[in-house]
């Protein structure tokens, strides 16, 4: 897999790129955010995925990796994991907003590391789709959620969710007052059994609830996992 790891300390940026050729990566560093986005960009233009995933830190010297990873976004749709010391669920949120696919917390595990890239290139494989049990549109009041086309609105106007943020509600309004448990959202919904998952799990429902503006409409069922609350019901 050719990834791109965007990264300015040279010292942290051959390190890691040692340990990811090991297992197979091809690594190309940038070490800037202009320099990520001219590596990202001929490809993009001739609608190609430049990489299979981006590594971004976010204390770039010339622009805010947060303003990179925006760009990014509206230049392809290749998985993009932050990589930051900023760990409150505020930051979190707010780049997974932007369109990053997850989110790691200086300092990491290697071995996290490497299961969070093998992850999110197994949610982004050709040809996977979100959960769903039909084509039709899901009307929760106010929200409705286009399964078809994967998009959503809530009171007519239209809401901007990531790709995982709307395969989570799409699968829990398929079945709303029903409790999914945790193991079973983030295998149905990540693919993947590794308990690192979780806490993505956690910012990516704060996230929902943020952009929907309607924080009663997911529900946490504490120690167990989180159900959709049908607002007609």
């Amino acid at each position: 897999m050719r990834l791109l790891l965007v990264e300015d300390d040279n010292h942290v940026a051959a390190a890691l790129s040692a340990v990811l050729a090991r297992h197979g990566f091809q690594v190309t560093h940038a070490r800037n955010g202009e320099e990520a986005l001219q590596a990202v960009l001929p490809a993009a233009a001739e609608g190609r995925a430049p990489f299979g995933v981006v590594l971004l830190d976010l204390g770039l010297p010339d622009q805010d990796g947060y303003q990179v990873c925006g760009k990014i976004r509206k230049l392809t749709t290749t998985p993009v994991i932050m990589v930051t010391a900023r760990g409150d669920v505020r930051s979190r949120i707010h780049g997974l907003n932007l369109g990053a696919d997850d989110y790691v917390v200086k300092p990491y595990d290697t071995g996290e590391l490497l299961a969070r890239i093998h992850a999110v290139s197994r949610r982004t494989a050709p040809g996977e789709e979100a959960p769903r049990a039909s084509d039709s549109a899901l009307r929760l009041g106010a929200v409705i959620i286009e399964l078809s086309t994967r998009r959503v609105s809530v009171d007519g106007a239209d809401v901007q969710l990531t790709r995982k943020e709307f395969d989570l509600l799409a699968l829990l309004a398929q079945r709303p007052g029903v409790v999914f448990r945790r193991e079973q959202i983030i295998s149905e919904v990540w693919r993947t059994s590794w308990e690192g998952t979780g806490r993505t799990l956690e910012v990516h429902v704060a996230s929902l609830r943020s952009k929907l503006r309607m924080p009663a409409l997911i529900e946490t069922v504490r120690g167990v996992g989180y159900r959709l609350v049908d607002p007609v019901a």
